[in-house]
């Protein structure tokens, strides 16, 4: 595993468009939650993870470039302390509560809606993301107010913990200068990618519980 970006954003921050936005700069693939839908053997290996069962990192990032969004996110320091070169890059949203609006119109209800008939194949994946989101997140992540903080406190976790040097603090209005200037390559001349919008996630769920 050899990783030169270590994604600390929590997802609703741009993330989908990070992954299309560092497949692009650094030739190879970029771990997101997407990856977990499209290998679902790897839910139980980051289901074990979560449980504090194992910390197979080859097993689970071997090959890609770059990691953002959740489960990664949630495992930034142990991604970091094994990858010492790579940067950090901590996507946020403006305020807490446009954090949460995303969240509320997308995620929260995945996870809280009954599986129609058909769709039972995701209730593993769901299993796993509460448990994370229990155990690395917070225990209310349903409650506003308790996820707003715990979304805080991530994030001053990380601006805290990882030196100036190695953290890019990144909001999606940045754009590419940021992550290109950290990565020492140049800035493509095409618009950033925009991705996965709340209108966008919704159309994606609903693929996905078709089958």
């Amino acid at each position: 595993m050899q990783l030169e970006v270590v994604g600390a954003g929590l997802s609703r921050t741009g993330t989908e468009s990070l992954k299309r936005a560092l497949e692009q700069l650094t030739g190879g693939p970029c771990h997101h939650m997407l990856e977990v839908f499209d290998h679902p053997e790897s839910v139980a290996l980051w289901h074990a993870v979560v449980r504090g069962e194992s910390e197979d990192w080859d097993a689970l990032m071997g090959g890609y470039r770059a990691s953002v969004d959740w489960p990664a996110s949630a495992y930034w320091p142990e991604l970091s302390a094994a990858n010492p070169d790579a940067i950090v890059l901590l996507s946020s949203r403006a305020t807490p509560e446009q954090w949460w609006a995303s969240m509320e119109q997308t995620i929260i209800p995945a996870l809280t809606m009954d599986l129609p008939p058909g769709a039972e194949r995701m209730a593993p994946h769901r299993a796993m993301v509460i448990d994370l989101f229990e155990r690395r997140l917070t225990p209310d992540w349903r409650d506003p107010a308790a996820a707003m903080d715990a979304y805080e406190r991530h994030n001053e976790r990380v601006r805290r913990q990882v030196p100036p040097e190695r953290l890019v603090d990144w909001q999606p209005s940045d754009g590419w200068e940021p992550i290109c200037h950290a990565l020492g390559v140049d800035v493509p001349s095409d618009p950033f990618p925009r991705k996965n919008n709340s209108d966008e996630f919704q159309a994606n769920l609903a693929r996905r519980i078709d089958g």
